[in-house]
């Protein structure tokens, strides 16, 4: 017997967590979960004072995924993420990250396999890329519309993004 077929064993994943749960290093903890809160509407599942002060462990939950994240210490450096979200409404939750404090990367575009999405960078550092599902589409598809000038534009401007420069402003 495998020990996950022992039957006195815990499930391999926690309820509530998936197999791959991220876990973010952060100059401050606290800052990230206010601001995780305003921009996604995340839910604070814990908070424990790391030894020396600060925060040691904690996680929250946006939509149904757990992330985890703690202060950095001096001999493990602060490591900022780059998290796909993907909501109901990009353009919304683009904007709420916008308005809670986050630096517009990318503005929000409808991508050639079927996807709309924007990218921005929290004051932490770590850098979400806001996606929302409008269709399906066969492979055939996605091949023609990614040839088309629009989707063309729209994937230079994902790929070209220098992460560590705020987006310039909208012309009128």
């Amino acid at each position: 017997m495998t020990p996950s077929q022992h039957p006195s064993r815990p499930a391999v994943v926690p309820p509530g967590y998936t197999t791959v749960t991220p876990w973010m290093i952060t100059p401050d903890t606290a800052q990230l979960l206010d601001f995780v809160k305003r921009a996604f509407d995340a839910e604070e599942l814990a908070r424990v004072p790391g030894p020396t002060g600060g925060i040691g462990h904690a996680e929250f939950r946006i939509g149904n995924s757990i992330v985890m994240a703690f202060d950095a210490r001096p001999e493990w450096p602060s490591t900022p993420a780059f998290l796909r979200l993907f909501v109901a409404d990009g353009d919304a939750v683009w904007q709420q990250a916008v308005d809670a404090g986050a630096e517009p990367l990318t503005r929000m575009a409808t991508h050639f396999w079927g996807d709309r999405g924007g990218r921005v960078r929290d004051p932490q550092g770590n850098v979400y890329w806001i996606q929302t599902r409008l269709e399906e589409l066969a492979p055939e598809e996605i091949e023609r519309r990614a040839q088309l000038p629009e989707y063309k534009e729209a994937m230079a401007d994902a790929q070209t993004t220098d992460l560590l420069a705020p987006l310039p402003p909208t012309e009128p």
